[in-house]
């Protein structure tokens, strides 16, 4: 077989095999990610609110602390120190208890091990975990890992919140979430 005829054979099986992963990909990420499993709301000793987009979260977060689901919110500040959506929400309101820090690592692992730590300090024993949708699978797993691994001490909700990404954005997510998972179930439980 000519040189030319073995490269080309060797691209088709490159390209076959890409579009084997993505198209898994995609339709395991569709199922595990997209359509991740979402807890009843329960009443809780705190609300974390998890760093990522500024979607709403944070105003979300005090929302439900508002409406008697947790007197504290608790929120991740991973962003610059001038960030105005987090200057305007860590300003204390009157109505619940807001407490802001920065996640150290600055990871979901380094906001499962604050909610441990203040836990501990404050006696709670159940939280409530606001994040994407799509990261709920893997936020579960790090708070089993990190603050509690009674499967009923976070209560897990999503962001009220549509997203519309291109088939690439869903495939990036997808493939970002599941590389998450893996390090998460590699590392393991916390110090």
């Amino acid at each position: 077989m000519p040189a030319s005829r073995r490269l080309l054979a060797a691209l088709e099986a490159v390209v076959l095999v890409v579009a084997i992963i993505l198209v898994d990909m995609g339709v395991s990420g569709h199922f595990v990610f997209a359509n991740a499993k979402v807890d009843s709301l329960e009443r809780a000793d705190a609300i974390i609110v998890l760093g990522g987009e500024h979607d709403g979260r944070e105003d979300y977060g005090i929302q439900l602390a508002r409406e008697g689901w947790a007197r504290t919110v608790v929120l991740s500040n991973p962003y610059w120190d001038g960030d105005p959506v987090m200057r305007r929400v860590c300003r204390e309101p009157d109505d619940v208890e807001v407490i802001c820090f920065t996640p150290d690592p600055g990871t979901t692992r380094g906001e499962a091990e604050e909610m441990r730590r203040l836990a501990d300090q404050r006696s709670w024993s159940k939280i409530i975990v606001v994040s994407w949708r799509y990261h709920l699978p893997r936020a579960r797993l790090v708070f089993q890992q990190c603050f509690s691994d009674q499967s009923d001490a976070a209560v897990m909700v999503d962001v009220p919140r549509r997203y519309r990404y291109s088939l690439l954005g869903w495939e990036f997510v997808f493939a970002y979430q599941w590389g998450g998972l893996a390090k998460a179930a590699i590392q393991g439980t916390c110090r």
